[in-house]
């Protein structure tokens, strides 16, 4: 019976090639615009790391002055060095990390490349268990390395493939700048989006190309970059650990409620024990939000792109509407064909499939058209100068999406056009006829 059906669908949209070749326009333009912004939305609100998404927290403080002091306000967004080493050393979560963001200098072996400058990572011992990071080869470091400052490195891929054969990497020297530094591990691909452990370098940057030891990297000066927040004066040597500013991130992974309850307790003590040491001299002011309510702190998905999704869902419904007028009419002037039909024996319900399974030819013919133009719609974005273009592709996900949404949006609009014209009187058009 689909098979008739299907037989019955394909003459019906052959007798009307303009009509159709608009409801699939209509179809199309609808998807195609709703799935462009759509995909972008799914890339930029993704859970990066949704195993561990829900216990892992970023935790603030607040050590700044009286000036400018606001009941309520949120925190800053990272912490000085005293802090940041202060809860490391604390150890209060199953895991914790302190870092910041840099950028060293390479110096390929024997000359055989220009030196070029590659963004870093430099980090405690903990980053790579904590962020799920996974290895080709090698391994990271530990917080004896740490504590030692000793001179390890650990490459993306991608970089150990440029300089030494990402198989051949581990145990090979890696000159920084004046510092000779051992790789002691590769990390296979890996690029959480967004990239969410630093937002100080933008929601969407990409994943950096070495990781060192924190103390070591800050020990020997190497350059650091990011967001930098200060109250009081630098000091005059330019050592950042011993200046007011905020610079550094810290993370720390709690696996039950209960550890999350007691490392919010922990925060508020330690700032109470820091403004009695004279340190801290606002009431203590603390929060420790999870890995997605982070992301929606700091707004990262831009407020233009969710307004560009809502207008491309409402373009659709609008798409959808037109859509549901062209069949109404398509159906109703195919009422005495329809009503011959009835008077030979099918049912209402066997009428209604016959149209529903028209609409679906429509809904698919549009899921077509609209995934060309979704693909060319996010070539566009590509282009755009925004740090998220690079993420917008359409993925095996968002492809099957285009093809359900198509169809699924037609036969439903399809649903009223196709009751009225079953509702039509067999008798009266075929008298008229």
């Amino acid at each position: 019976m689909f098979g008739y059906y299907m037989d019955l669908a394909l003459r019906s949209l052959k007798r009307n090639p303009v009509l159709t070749a608009l409801m699939v326009l209509a179809i199309g333009l609808g998807i195609g615009a709703s799935m462009t912004m759509l995909t972008l939305l799914h890339v930029m609100t993704a859970d990066p790391i949704p195993d561990r998404s829900a216990q892992l927290f970023y935790p603030q403080l607040d050590p700044q002055s009286m000036e400018d002091y606001k009941a309520g306000e949120d925190p800053p967004d990272q912490l000085t060095w005293t802090d940041a080493m202060n809860l490391l050393h604390a150890g209060r979560g199953v895991r914790q990390v302190a870092m910041t963001g840099g950028q060293v200098t390479v110096r390929p072996e024997g000359g055989k490349a220009r030196a070029f400058f590659a963004d870093a990572r430099y980090t405690s011992a903990d980053f790579f268990g904590l962020f799920d990071v996974p290895f080709a080869y090698g391994n990271g470091w530990t917080a004896a390395d740490d504590e030692k400052q000793a001179r390890v490195a650990v490459l993306s891929r991608k970089l150990a493939d440029k300089l030494y054969g990402a198989d051949r990497a581990v145990g090979q020297s890696l000159q920084l700048g004046k510092y000779g530094f051992r790789v002691i591990g590769v990390i296979d691909a890996w690029d959480p989006v967004p990239h969410y452990y630093d937002l100080t370098h933008g929601g969407y940057a990409r994943s950096e190309e070495i990781f060192l030891p924190l103390e070591t990297a800050i020990a020997l000066k190497q350059g650091t970059s990011g967001s930098i927040s200060c109250w009081g004066l630098m000091p005059e040597d330019g050592d950042m650990r011993n200046s007011d500013c905020v610079w550094t991130q810290f993370w720390v992974q709690l696996d039950t409620p209960a550890q999350v309850a007691g490392y919010r307790e922990f925060l508020t003590h330690y700032s109470q024990e820091q403004k009695a040491l004279g340190r801290f001299v606002r009431p203590p002011n603390t929060r420790l939000r999870d890995v997605m309510g982070w992301l929606d702190y700091n707004h990262v998905v831009p407020g233009s792109v969710q307004l560009q999704g809502l207008l491309a869902l409402g373009f659709m419904l609008v798409c959808l509407l037109n859509t549901v007028a062209l069949l109404l009419v398509k159906f109703l002037r195919r009422g005495g064909e329809l009503s011959v039909r009835r008077a030979m024996g099918a049912s209402r319900r066997a009428v209604f499939a016959q149209l529903l399974v028209e609409a679906s030819l429509v809904g698919l013919s549009g899921g077509g058209a609209g995934l060309l133009l979704a693909a060319f719609g996010l070539w566009i974005v590509r282009q755009q100068p925004a740090q998220y273009a690079v993420l917008a592709h359409l993925d095996t996900t968002m492809l099957l999406t285009t093809f359900v949404l198509a169809v699924c949006a037609t036969v439903l609009a399809a649903v009223f056009p196709a009751w009225r014209a079953c509702r039509l009187a067999p008798a009266r058009l075929l008298k008229i006829q």
